[in-house]
């Protein structure tokens, strides 16, 4: 498991050359840190990964398994733990630029917290076209505490871990249409550890008898919400003493997202850089905190920026750069594909996480650092620049270089760079046919 602060040197021991040492020795740093045993550094290896007999009982008609590359990024230090972050993504520099700002931050001094607010998941139960809607909200009112009583006899479970059913929202809606109102039921369930999507959905379903003998109206959709504001997230990162005019560069661009959903889109795209990968190498549903996060920054009619980020002026008269960062994360650590997936089961192992919260708000605190490192490398030199020194090996491989040819034409290409200010496939082709003809002669 992950180490204290008090591990600081180990930690730092542990992260020396991590980028350039061979893969053998960054996989027994790996075990000797978390406690990793020959099996677990096989299925990290890709061996049983995720063997298809299992692959079978996830989808349907499954024909093969996709792999990804799975890596950890950096440098981390959250809510005062030093940590690794695995994160299973396959676009180039997401894992380089997240750890370089992580370090960057740490040298800093910057300070890394993340907070819970709330624990409850939302399942809707519609009644698309209400005849007595004040009679219907009477009768409601009148019964919430039985559904309740009712909802969580049908998640026994989850109830005796602490979770289950506190509370019925109703909601009087205009429909679109123009044809009359709906009303929706809001059923707000702590799902402990869970993700919870199944659990809503159950009980949803199981109240609707209840809810159509109660109030005489016929019930239409019951489904959770992936708008998930019961359960919102917090993180924030405050950097003292940084240089002025990067602050400004990274406060001026969360204003253009701020002002332009364009701009908006791509920069929360950058949170969710962060993000993603880690939902990914832990088993959890990504598209479902994706579209929660995407309407929730829309919730005000106007797409709006996940994150903010301002300059301020700290006690000594320097400059102080605060960025916070506030979503749904509905996450599960138990349940589904989490446990099963046994990729997944070890990325929760390496990152030492004890509950779905806890996972929650690593995720809020590795996408703002995430969005830190685009703002900042718009900001200063570019993204195009780091960006393309990074995706050197792509284009290697693309052009067809040996595995030992590689490493000389990465170099040559960013050489390359470095003259010609851009790269391609085709470009890398001639430098890899002119190293050939060098070799032979």
């Amino acid at each position: 498991m992950n180490k204290t602060t008090t591990k600081a040197c180990t930690f730092e021991a542990l992260l020396d050359n991590f980028h350039r040492i061979p893969f053998e020795e960054r996989q027994s740093r790996l075990a000797n840190w978390c406690d990793l045993d020959p099996q677990e550094l096989q299925i990290l290896k890709g061996v049983n990964a995720l063997p298809v007999e299992t692959a079978e009982h996830f989808i349907e008609n499954v024909i093969g398994v996709f792999p990804l590359p799975m890596g950890v990024a950096t440098y981390f230090h959250i809510d005062g733990r030093d940590l690794l972050i695995p994160m299973a993504v396959e676009e180039t520099s997401i894992i380089a630029a997240v750890s370089a700002t992580a370090k960057w931050v740490r040298r800093l001094g910057g300070v890394v917290t993340t907070r819970a607010l709330g624990r409850l998941i939302i399942g809707q139960i519609q009644i698309p076209r209400v005849n007595q809607v004040d009679f219907t909200l009477q009768q409601l009112n009148f019964h919430k505490e039985r559904f309740i009583a009712e909802a969580n006899l049908l998640i026994p479970g989850l109830v005796s871990r602490g979770g289950g059913v506190k509370d019925l929202e109703f909601r009087a809606l205009d429909r679109e249409d123009g044809q009359g109102q709906m009303l929706v039921i809001h059923v707000m369930c702590d799902p402990c550890d869970a993700m919870g999507a199944n659990l809503i959905n159950q009980v949803c379903e199981g109240l609707k008898p209840s809810i159509e003998e109660a109030t005489h109206e016929k019930v239409g959709l019951c489904i959770l919400s992936n708008l998930v504001d019961g359960k919102l997230v917090t993180s924030q990162v405050v950097i003292d003493n940084i240089d002025p005019e990067i602050a400004l560069g990274i406060e001026e661009a969360t204003q253009f997202a701020k002002t332009d959903p364009y701009r908006a889109a791509t920069h929360n795209k950058g949170v969710l850089n962060g993000i993603d990968p880690i939902l990914i190498a832990t088993g959890n549903d990504w598209r479902a905190v994706e579209a929660g996060i995407h309407a929730y920054v829309s919730l005000s009619g106007k797409y709006q920026p996940i994150t903010e980020w301002k300059c301020e002026k700290n006690e000594y008269g320097g400059t102080r750069l605060v960025g916070e960062f506030t979503a749904p994360l509905a996450v599960g650590t138990v349940g589904g594909v989490t446990m099963l997936h046994p990729t997944a089961k070890l990325a929760l192992k390496i990152l030492g996480v004890k509950s779905s919260e806890e996972l929650a708000r690593i995720c809020a605190a590795v996408g703002l650092i995430q969005n830190l490192g685009a703002l900042k490398a718009l900001a200063t030199v570019g993204i195009v620049k780091g960006h393309m020194r990074l995706h050197t090996a792509n284009l290697a491989i693309a052009a067809g270089a040996s595995e030992s040819e590689i490493p000389r034409l990465k170099e040559e290409l960013a050489q390359a760079l470095a003259r010609e200010k851009k790269i391609n496939v085709t470009r890398a082709k001639q430098i890899l046919d002119a190293l050939r003809q060098t070799e032979k002669h």
